[in-house]
């Protein structure tokens, strides 16, 4: 794999941690629980951190590391397009949203781990952020299937 394609694999992946990071802060600026807006303040922070780590590897293979999110990512236009309409969401709602967004994070992971040829170090990293996402998913539909069953 040549460095312009790790650099274009570890930038498509800060994207979607900004991606991620937006989604989040909207969320969080929404929910009604306590708790919960902390979990997406908490998980927010989590995807800047990632981002931040991301764009210092870019950085170190001398690529131009990307800082925003994409705005033609489907994440992206999936959480503009819910952001007019979170002020009327459940917790539960907010919860669903969340877990959708974690679904296509995950998906953005294992495409990168896809390449059998990434440099050792930027495997290390994905791979670590790749599980931390991992957990974030389950912690939210753990949290939604909770709420579900508090609506029923």
């Amino acid at each position: 794999m040549d460095t312009k394609d790790v650099i274009k694999a570890l930038n498509s992946l800060i994207e979607t941690s900004k991606d991620g990071e937006y989604g989040f802060r909207l969320c969080a600026e929404h929910a009604q629980s306590h708790q919960i807006k902390q979990l997406f303040f908490t998980r927010a922070d989590n995807c800047s951190q990632a981002a931040a780590e991301l764009q210092t590897l870019v950085i170190q293979y001398g690529g131009k590391a990307e800082t925003e999110g994409s705005t033609a990512g489907s994440l992206h236009r999936g959480w503009v397009a819910v952001k007019g309409t979170l002020a009327g969401y459940s917790d539960l709602k907010m919860l669903e949203e969340a877990e959708r967004g974690e679904d296509s994070a995950l998906e953005s992971y294992r495409d990168a781990l896809r390449h059998d040829d990434l440099p050792p170090d930027v495997r290390a990293l994905v791979e670590r952020q790749f599980q931390g996402v991992k957990q974030n998913h389950d912690q939210m539909r753990n949290l939604r299937e909770r709420a579900r069953e508090q609506h029923h």
